[in-house]
């Protein structure tokens, strides 16, 4: 049987999650990050039919989903609109400073005095300061691929039968086209 009403649609589907995910992040994080860069989606055909895949860099589902610290527990609504904490969470480790460091400097802080002395503190130890507070409190879920996924079942699921439909038709005409000559 011919597919084509069902695959575009899933086409359709695919690259309005991806594109939506990515405005999502651009309005978070300001466009151009790696993460937006990496977004995609491949349709495949299977035994069974389609499956719809989506993809991004290992991180991406840290920052969708959020990250509990050791104190305080991080939510995020998924896709179904359920509001869930985050499977994932620091106990003992806490990101590395030489990474907080590098983000410090790209971002252009400029120096920090610490309150007590007054004195400047170098970016390694604010970077330090950072991740500890990282390490507590977790860092929030932007929902960034929750939401459009969501939305787009939505949106997309209820005319999928439609597509469904419309192939058989095409289907049924062109055997019936066939029959008849």
């Amino acid at each position: 049987m011919e597919t084509d009403n069902v695959e575009r649609y899933l086409n359709s589907f695919g690259k309005q999650v991806v594109n939506r995910a990515k405005g999502g992040l651009q309005k978070a994080k300001g466009g151009g990050t790696a993460l937006e860069g990496s977004l995609k989606y491949e349709l495949k055909e299977t035994s069974d039919g389609f499956e719809v895949n989506f993809y991004m860099n290992d991180y991406g589902t840290f920052v969708d989903k959020g990250v509990s610290g050791n104190q305080t527990t991080q939510k995020f609504k998924n896709y179904l609109g359920q509001v869930i904490a985050s499977p994932y969470k620091y106990t003992t480790k806490q990101p590395p400073p030489d990474i907080l460091e590098k983000w410090i400097k790209t971002k252009g802080f400029g120096r920090v005095r610490d309150e007590k002395t007054g004195r400047y503190i170098s970016h390694l130890s604010l970077a330090y300061l950072i991740g500890k507070k990282i390490k507590r409190d977790g860092i929030k879920s932007l929902a960034f691929f929750q939401k459009p996924l969501g939305l787009g079942l939505k949106q997309f699921g209820s005319k999928l039968a439609e597509n469904v439909a419309e192939d058989i038709v095409d289907e049924l005409n062109k055997t019936i086209t066939t029959k008849v000559n």
